[in-house]
């Protein structure tokens, strides 16, 4: 296969849909030196205050398909995402609000091989401990080389406190980074492009949650080691109807 037909099949061509039969999503302040220079061309870093944010989302997910097949077609799989909280303006002059994702880890051998195929979202396989009894939430992730360990435990009972040291001064202002929000972007090097895939949700309410992070290796490598990632805000969804629709290639403008 060519590698033109390859990028092109990288740009999400399918519409999908999934049901998040759990998601819990961790919000990270960082500074803004740290995470500008991770987002490609084409997009800035949303920001609040003197933070921008990476948030980690864990899913549970059910019955992911492309939209046109039954649901007997569907696999389920964990899926865990690193991603940056980005803003892109279109042709058009509409500025739209979305994660850029940096990896993904899941514990489908399927998904790493047609997700990767079929998007830029670096799929790896990784071996994943779910559980949940008493409203509490337990994820264990081990990584090959450890690069992106996670252990999780979440309350799933919902809370009014926001963690300690959050630069939110309330649940409504941590809202607006509770992902998923309406839109993920990817970036087509070999077009110097952006490539915008719009998310559509039903039901989509997310209560705050108290967690305790016992593991998060991903953020002893570089940069993140430079700094204390502060966690800014904790949400937790079930039962979420979820569609994605067929990635939309923006050109970027070119430089005078």
């Amino acid at each position: 296969m060519n590698s033109t037909v390859l990028h092109r099949l990288k740009r999400h061509p399918l519409p999908v849909v999934a049901n998040f039969r759990h998601s819990l999503v961790l919000c990270y302040a960082l500074p803004r030196d740290i995470l500008t220079p991770l987002l490609p061309p084409g997009l800035v870093l949303d920001s609040f205050r003197d933070f921008g944010f990476l948030a980690i989302a864990m899913v549970q997910t059910e019955g992911l398909r492309p939209a046109f097949l039954p649901q007997a077609f569907g696999q389920d799989f964990f899926l865990s995402g690193y991603r940056i909280f980005a803003r892109f303006e279109t042709k058009g002059g509409r500025t739209l609000r979305g994660p850029r994702i940096l990896r993904s880890d899941t514990d489908s051998q399927r998904m790493v091989r047609f997700g990767n195929l079929l998007t830029h979202y670096q799929y790896r396989l990784a071996e994943v401990v779910f559980s949940i009894e008493s409203k509490r939430l337990k994820i264990a992730i081990t990584t090959p080389r450890q690069e992106a360990d996670l252990h999780v435990i979440a309350d799933l009972h919902e809370t009014t406190y926001l963690p300690p040291g959050s630069p939110f001064s309330d649940w409504h202002q941590a809202r607006l980074f509770a992902g998923p929000l309406p839109f993920t972007f990817d970036y087509e090097a070999e077009t110097n492009s952006i490539v915008v895939i719009e998310g559509v949700r039903q039901k989509w309410r997310p209560r705050p949650v108290n967690v305790q992070v016992l593991r998060s290796s991903f953020f002893d490598s570089a940069p993140f080691r430079r700094t204390r990632p502060v966690l800014a805000s904790a949400f937790h969804v079930a039962d979420i109807p979820y569609r994605w629709k067929r990635g939309v290639v923006e050109p970027l403008r070119q430089s005078p």
